[in-house]
């Protein structure tokens, strides 16, 4: 697996807001760069041989229009593509339509750099239970898988290793500084500070079945100040 804190620190996180025809809706934008070539990462994340071995099996159709269903998880439609540049599609579970956009550029310090939002309709009541950690916290897991991957010569990661490793100490100690950086995510975009804490909280209990240990949130003393900056 990636170093915890090596792949905490590599991933910008950031909370949005955008107007949709249907309405406001909520945004949680991840980014990272990888030490490879634009070709390889939009291949890595759009080849349904290649992304069973980082993420899970996906079954459909990967092109313009095409349908697509990722095992145990989302399906949806592809609206966009552009290679190997951008994609977007819908992102659909559990009875609900949410959207993600992802698109990748050069980093001007190497590498390629990975963009992703997730946007979704989310009322206030759910997003004060569990705030921006709710999808955050697995697309820092997503991001963490491609990065293992990329950077292991395509080795491939057990789904069944993966999630007991998501369970194991270090499992949990990665929740728990996800968990706090999106806090501190929460805290920045405008939310009342005791709220993004027990967001945190409970979303923290959701991934792990129960609560963080003080002692692994090292990132909690960041202000909103220094959350801004990292983004």
């Amino acid at each position: 697996m990636v170093d915890v804190s090596m792949q905490i620190n590599a991933v910008r996180r950031q909370v949005k807001a955008r107007t949709l025809e249907a309405g406001e809706a909520r945004v949680v934008a991840v980014s990272q760069t990888f030490d490879a070539p634009i070709d390889d990462v939009w291949d890595a994340c759009t080849n349904a041989e290649r992304i069973p071995r980082w993420f899970l099996p996906v079954s459909g159709e990967l092109r313009l229009g095409g349908k697509y269903q990722l095992e145990g998880n989302a399906g949806g439609t592809v609206e966009q593509c552009d290679p190997p540049n951008a994609f977007s599609a819908t992102w659909e579970f559990g009875g609900e339509v949410s959207w993600i956009e992802v698109w990748l550029a050069a980093d001007p310090e190497g590498g390629t750099r990975l963009n992703v939002e997730h946007i979704a309709h989310v009322d206030q009541v759910r997003w004060a239970e569990f705030g921006p950690g709710a999808v955050g916290i697995g697309w820092d897991m997503i991001l963490m898988g491609l990065a293992g991957y990329l950077s292991t010569a395509g080795l491939s990661i057990d789904p069944k290793e993966a999630l007991a490793w998501q369970l194991s100490e270090e499992g949990r100690r990665f929740s728990a500084e996800s968990s706090e950086r999106w806090r501190v995510a929460s805290v920045a975009a405008g939310t009342d500070p005791a709220e993004a804490q027990g967001a945190a909280d409970r979303v923290f209990a959701a991934y792990t079945g129960g609560a963080p240990d003080p002692d692994q949130q090292t990132p909690a003393q960041e202000t909103p100040d220094q959350a801004a900056a990292d983004q």
